[in-house]
């Protein structure tokens, strides 16, 4: 290798590197964050409660494709969202309540 050559390589060596730490930094944990909402809030069931992102909370009545129907408070108001307003889910539990119930 010709010594002009060498020393374009060590120009975009450290680039390279600096994209590679950027992806292993920035973009892979996005993405992995990403991967676990969606799955989150594709596991939504009947019962579930929800919290939206504009901090409504409820219940799960009914689900479609892409919509959820949210039933809230005392007087049972049922408010239609989309799945990505979806902020947190609390999974009904049959089992936690039955022994609460001991």
């Amino acid at each position: 290798m010709s010594p002009e050559t060498t020393s374009m390589l060590m120009t975009f060596v450290p680039l390279i590197a600096m994209f590679a730490l950027m992806y292993f930094l920035m973009i892979r944990p996005q993405r992995k964050k990403e991967k676990q909402t969606a799955e989150m809030r594709n596991s939504i069931e009947v019962g579930d409660g929800i919290t939206t992102i504009g901090g409504i909370v409820g219940r799960v009545a009914s689900i479609k494709e892409d919509t959820f129907v949210l039933e809230t408070g005392s007087d049972r108001v049922k408010m239609r969202f989309k799945r990505w307003a979806i902020q947190d889910v609390e999974k009904l539990s049959l089992d936690t309540s039955a022994d609460a119930a001991k």
